[in-house]
């Protein structure tokens, strides 16, 4: 009789499935979440790289002659193309007007103003870098360096994102990584270049690199 029930129990596959699907969940859950975070992480991405874009661009088109409420509303404007990302608490705009200075001998940085609570700087300089020397040939990574030519200038932008994993498990690597985009377009219809300020803004009402707020 009990021959007979371990054979009938050795034959039994009830349960079966389940038993497969019980040790097959991890990794199922695993490829899942990883593909939610990679997915998360490609639109980091792509939204950074829209940030640095927008903020050139959109300083660039400003004509005739650039103000503080001009800057102040191409920063909001970068700064809700990453909303979905939570930019500001975590990134920060660095717009630079890069012109050639009056030696002739390298450019300098004209005026410089920054959006976002992260506590970074430009990786070229502060605004004046440049003015009296050749300290600043030119600006952008290695190889991909852009210079302004006389009379005109370049609206040149540094976007640095420190990227927050969605998923609890950091097995993709991702948490605390920096991301970094740089963009810069020519001035186009504007031939002062001078940052105006005709509302008299200061302070908080002004993109001051040295406030830090998202």
């Amino acid at each position: 009789m009990m021959k007979a029930s371990l054979h009938s129990l050795a034959r039994n596959e009830k349960g079966m499935a389940l038993v497969e699907f019980a040790m097959s969940l991890p990794i199922l859950l695993a490829m899942g979440l990883g593909g939610i975070e990679l997915a998360h992480y490609a639109l980091a991405v792509e939204r950074v790289s829209q940030i640095a874009m927008t903020v050139a661009d959109n300083a660039a088109r400003v004509r005739d002659t650039i103000d503080e409420v001009d800057v102040n509303e191409v920063m909001t404007g970068g700064k809700f193309v990453g909303q979905r990302i939570e930019f500001g608490p975590q990134g920060r705009i660095i717009l630079s007007s890069l012109e050639r200075n009056a030696a002739g001998s390298g450019q300098y940085i004209r005026w410089q103003r920054c959006s976002g609570a992260k506590n970074v700087s430009s990786s070229y300089g502060t605004q004046g870098q440049g003015l009296s020397d050749a300290s600043l040939p030119a600006m952008g990574p290695t190889g991909n360096q852009i210079a302004a030519s006389a009379g005109t200038a370049v609206m040149f932008v540094e976007v640095v994102y420190d990227y927050k994993p969605i998923v609890p498990v950091d097995y993709l690597g991702y948490n605390g990584k920096t991301l970094r985009f740089t963009a810069a377009f020519n001035v186009r219809q504007r031939n002062d270049q001078a940052l105006k300020n005709a509302k008299n803004l200061t302070g908080a009402n002004v993109s001051s690199c040295n406030l830090y707020s998202a």
